[in-house]
């Protein structure tokens, strides 16, 4: 493992890891790689040092001018950009997470279930009317994130049409052009300024009014600005992450017809197996950025100050160390504390509202299409290129009468 290795590292094989995550675990957990921006980082891979890094309040995720990047983009790459303005700082960022938990709650989240229910009862319907397959792709996986997401922040049914192009280039590695990703990003936040102003005028029972009545009434700090990237944030994180990971655990289940048959056989295990999927997804993208600005030692070695730091979640999540077995698919595994969603005060915000999605289109397909299989070899899948979300572009499937 002495070469510098590129980094994010590829996998010949759809749903199955790079070999080279196993090496690094057990022969240099704390590894120089190179970006795609050019630029030199260190990876972990250890389940153990990846939660300590990721919970370590010393280090945040912002780059600093002139730090190396992770993206393509000139401005030092997407985990540098901070759309909200509170990232850099950790008690200002603190205070914007208890804003929006303030809105973003579990509360809320249940309240949506019957909704979203609803709609992936409509998206399997219409993909079951259509014949004896489809591509779950833009029949289920990808229109019911963007539905929840929409519907939580309260953008209007009729303006969503663009949102997957702004997403797509907000997560670019090298898909889109510096120039391409730019103009993108200033639609993307001209639109969401025009959205919370016109919320501001006429309020609604939705995120996003709820977040301007709380920043105008309680902290000066966090402006009609930070409403703007957050909702931005928010609705890429909302709908890409999730529509992604769907497809993904549905290739996990679909690829091992024995992982299929068991939930069909006793869907009660739809909870834990969801769960699995996300401990045991190989390509959950790039990883955690942190931004090393004193020595800190790491298994044993010093990283030193000015160091960009890639917390690989998806190598930690398959650590024997961590996980009996953890090569092998368990449905029922508990406990499973996975760190899909990260871990500490920059953890997923979303992960309430992720789970619930997941598990409630899980259920519907495991009820309603038992005998979905793929009609195409998982191999022969197209998978997502250039992007900091990993996935697939599509998923043929098919089904018995």
């Amino acid at each position: 493992m002495s070469d510098l290795l590129e980094y994010p590292i590829p996998s010949d094989r759809a749903i199955e890891p790079p070999p080279e995550w196993a090496e690094l675990r057990q022969q240099c957990p704390v590894a120089r790689v190179r970006l795609a921006s050019g630029g030199e980082a260190t990876l972990l891979t250890r389940y153990d040092d990846v939660r300590a890094m990721l919970t370590d309040g010393r280090f945040g995720r912002v780059i600093p001018a002139g730090g190396t990047g992770v993206g393509s983009q000139d401005d030092g790459g997407t985990f540098s950009n901070d759309p909200t303005g509170v990232m850099a700082d950790e008690e200002q960022h603190q205070a914007w997470r208890r804003l929006v938990n303030a809105t973003f709650t579990a509360k809320r989240v249940q309240a949506m279930a019957p909704g979203i229910t609803a709609k992936a009862e409509q998206l399997v319907d219409d993909m079951l009317a259509g014949g004896t397959s489809a591509d779950l792709v833009p029949s289920v996986a990808f229109p019911l994130p963007v539905w929840a997401i929409c519907e939580l922040l309260g953008v209007p049914e009729d303006e969503r049409e663009r949102f997957p192009y702004w997403s797509d280039t907000a997560l670019s590695t090298t898909r889109y052009t510096q120039d391409e990703i730019s103009a993108a990003r200033q639609e993307f936040g001209a639109y969401m300024a025009g959205l919370v102003e016109a919320k501001r005028t006429d309020p609604g029972e939705d995120l996003i009014s709820e977040l301007i009545a709380l920043v105008d009434r309680n902290d000066p700090r966090l402006t009609a600005q930070t409403v703007i990237g957050t909702s931005m944030a928010l609705l890429v994180a909302g709908h890409e992450t999730t529509a992604s990971h769907i497809a993904k655990m549905m290739a996990l289940f679909l690829g091992d017809r024995a992982r299929w048959e068991q939930l069909v056989a006793d869907p009660s295990l739809v909870r834990t197996a969801v769960e699995e999927s996300l401990r045991f997804d190989p390509n959950a993208g790039f990883g955690m950025v942190r931004w090393v600005d004193e020595d800190v030692e790491v298994a044993g070695e010093t990283v030193p100050a000015g160091t960009t730091v890639v917390c690989s979640l998806a190598a930690a999540n398959r650590d024997e160390g961590a996980f009996e077995g953890a090569d092998e698919m368990d449905l029922g595994r508990r406990p499973n504390p996975h760190l899909s969603f990260g871990a500490g005060s920059y953890s997923c915000l979303g992960q309430s509202l992720a789970r619930t999605e997941l598990q409630i289109v899980l259920a519907a397909l495991v009820r309603r299409v038992p005998t979905l299989e793929l009609a195409v070899p998982l191999e022969s899948v197209p998978r997502k290129e250039g992007l900091l979300v990993a996935g697939f572009d599509e998923l043929p499937v098919k089904w018995g009468e």
